[in-house]
């Protein structure tokens, strides 16, 4: 997943940039707004985190240059000091998506920039998730793989769906403790015994491994995206 920062604030910047590469994603940064106009047309991005007062072109300018002239439909969501309700139906007005005040959490960005990618792809209504040979039915909570039922833990099929809705993508064990368990954090060998269960669930003999350890970032699911449903 790539997230492209425009902010000018080096600190600002610089503290987006680590947590969100550290929670898995790709990202590059613009320190202005025609550069950050100009990266947001020549690449895919997931996720645009656009500040507002921003040298050269304000970040209202360049959400409407987006949206009205490139006709791109990449989620932004805007980063401000401004806090009126005026001012944020300025943003929506101009095409962002979401907006957040100054100062933020960097849980709550990673939180937005999660929930932000699953509208973008189709993930938030879906009935069903489907990643290679494995299903999740959202609505039942069963389990298949190959059409053999799986029984998971409640903690587990909370793991297995944050991992099947965004497959490829490295969770930091920040991020995945975060979304599973929420303020209560569970101590340091839970997670890791987790995914061990849930591995061990998901294959039998002469069945490949889907969940893979990232050493020193995190776990994937693993998927051809070709086979992501």
């Amino acid at each position: 997943m790539r997230v492209l920062v425009i902010e000018d604030d080096v600190s600002i910047a610089t503290n987006l940039f680590d947590y969100l590469e550290n929670a898995g994603y790709e990202v590059d940064l613009a320190s202005s707004g025609p550069a950050g106009l100009q990266l947001a047309l020549a690449e895919p991005w997931d996720v645009i985190l656009l500040d507002l007062a921003l040298p050269g072109m304000d970040g209202l300018t360049l959400c409407r240059k987006l949206r009205e002239e490139a006709h791109r439909d990449t989620p932004v969501l805007m980063l401000t000091a401004k806090d009126t309700l005026d001012d944020k139906l300025a943003g929506f007005v101009h095409g962002a998506d979401d907006y957040l005040v100054k100062p933020f959490s960097l849980r709550e960005v990673g939180a937005r920039v999660s929930a932000l990618i699953k509208r973008y792809k189709g993930n938030v209504t879906a009935a069903t998730l489907r990643c290679a040979d494995v299903q999740l039915d959202l609505t039942t909570l069963a389990v298949e793989r190959a059409g053999r039922s799986i029984k998971l833990s409640p903690k587990c099929l909370q793991l297995l769906r944050v991992l099947m809705q965004s497959p490829n993508r490295v969770f930091s064990r920040t991020e995945l403790e975060n979304e599973v368990w929420g303020e209560q954090l569970p101590d340091s060998d839970t997670l890791r015994t987790h995914v061990y269960t849930l591995r061990r669930a998901l294959a039998t003999p002469g069945e490949g491994d889907l969940i893979e350890t990232v050493h020193g970032l995190g776990y994937r699911f693993i998927l051809n995206d070709a086979h992501a449903s």
